[in-house]
């Protein structure tokens, strides 16, 4: 693999939350395994960057290449803004919250893909690299000569990972994606909502998130291969298809009955009680996944006879689901839902409160696994991924826009002048 320094100069900042003083020298070094490993990561918004910044927590240098003008999308996806403290009494720019979500670990390249002394620059970073990350329309690329094949032809080696709404091929190739979309094409909106509602999309772009988690399965085993063959890959992702494989058991009970799901709420389509209930004082979450923890459940509620008849098994429960949820209702509105939360933690009954983000990051495990973050004063969410006992959050925010411009250019053997120069032009920033 490609040998470059990944200590990123944005970068050695302070983590709050951090696995404690505890943590091992070689704990760390264990949570950093793609060490030497070169990332250009040239997309944008969520789903790629979602990908390079996973990658850049596990050691990986990522490389974010920005147009010098407007950056990423998402730097101007606010409000909610951060503002940073000022340097040298310079005032740093502010910086939006969604940006700031996928873009910790990595350094800002701004260069103009569109100019000949751009597509150079790019071309010499992808001849030492070992991962392109891109999310250009089909053929967007091309026209810059920075396409998949191309630079394949600069480096063999290479792998490039090109994410788009529908793939490289096909009827839909052409056209842009978006999650939205893609969770009503894909399916996921006809079974999030109430039955009698409208149909519903997630609370967070959740299309996006899986296929940043694909996007880094499939390259980190594009590298693997490699190890093995000596050439890289083209990785083609598509949003529509990773909704499509992540519809998991609904997708199944689909292709099993040949019947459309139905919307279930807060309900579960193949587990009863699964589902929310209102309490005296709010809501609370029961998944009961087995007849044992039922008939604790029944024992609870005053009535061991429901582990017994008509609602024995998890079949029969969905069978009867209607009576048995307005009976599990009518007892649980009855009493304070940490009164029951404290009932079934004692007996061994999986329930959980319905909590608001502010309560989430103030639940105790929570911050225990140390999830809120500060880094060189910029909140983040960490990793939940632990190696040996070490987090793999990266120790360095996200970058300002062209934060790394001179840094990146000066390592490829470019000069002041020349530096200078393509600045001068508009060409970086």
């Amino acid at each position: 693999m490609h040998q470059a320094d990944s200590s990123a100069e944005a970068g050695a900042g302070n983590t709050a939350g951090g696995s404690g003083p505890g943590e091992s020298a070689q704990a760390a070094s264990a949570a950093r395994p793609l060490e030497g490993v070169t990332v250009l990561d040239m997309s944008r918004v969520l789903a790629g960057p979602w990908c390079g910044q996973l990658l850049g927590d596990l050691g990986a240098r990522v490389i974010k290449i920005e147009h010098p003008g407007r950056g990423d999308d998402t730097r101007g996806w606010g409000p909610p803004w951060h503002q940073g403290e000022p340097i040298d009494g310079d005032a740093v720019e502010r910086q939006a919250a969604y940006y700031l979500c996928a873009n910790r670990a990595k350094q800002s390249l701004a260069v103009d893909i569109a100019s000949a002394d751009g597509q150079r620059l790019i071309k010499a970073l992808a001849k030492g690299a070992d991962i392109v990350l891109e999310n250009f329309k089909v053929g967007g690329l091309a026209r810059y000569g920075l396409d998949a094949a191309s630079l394949r032809e600069i480096n063999p080696a290479l792998v490039v990972c090109s994410i788009t709404g529908f793939g490289q091929t096909g009827p839909y190739a052409h056209r842009a994606g978006y999650d939205f979309m893609i969770q009503a094409m894909g399916g996921l909106m006809s079974l999030t909502g109430d039955a009698d509602g409208m149909p519903m999309k997630t609370g967070v772009a959740i299309t996006d998130v899986m296929t940043g988690l694909y996007a880094t399965v499939g390259v980190l085993a594009a590298l693997h291969r490699r190890r093995e063959t000596g050439e890289g890959s083209h990785v083609d992702l598509a949003l529509l298809d990773v909704q499509v494989a992540t519809l998991a058991n609904q997708a199944l009970n689909t292709l099993v009955s040949g019947v459309a799901p139905q919307r279930f709420g807060n309900a579960h389509p193949n587990i009863v009680p699964y589902q929310a209930f209102a309490c005296r004082d709010g809501h609370l979450v029961l998944t009961v996944g087995n007849d044992a923890q039922f008939a604790r459940l029944a024992e609870l509620l005053g009535h061991p006879e429901w582990a017994e008849g008509d609602y024995a098994t998890n079949e029969g429960r969905v069978a009867h689901r209607q009576d048995l949820v307005a009976l599990i209702q009518g007892i649980l509105s009855g009493g304070e839902r940490d009164h029951w939360l404290a009932e079934c933690e004692a007996r061994g009954i999986p329930a959980g409160p319905i909590h608001t983000l502010p309560e989430v990051f103030a639940d105790p495990q929570v911050r225990h696994r140390g999830m809120a973050r500060e880094i060189d004063g910029v909140p983040q969410v960490a990793n939940p991924l632990r190696f040996d006992g070490a987090s793999a959050t990266a120790d360095f925010a996200p970058p300002r826009l062209g934060e790394h411009s001179d840094r990146v250019l000066t390592e490829m053997g470019l000069s002041a002048s020349d530096i200078e120069r393509l600045r001068r032009e508009g060409i970086i920033r």
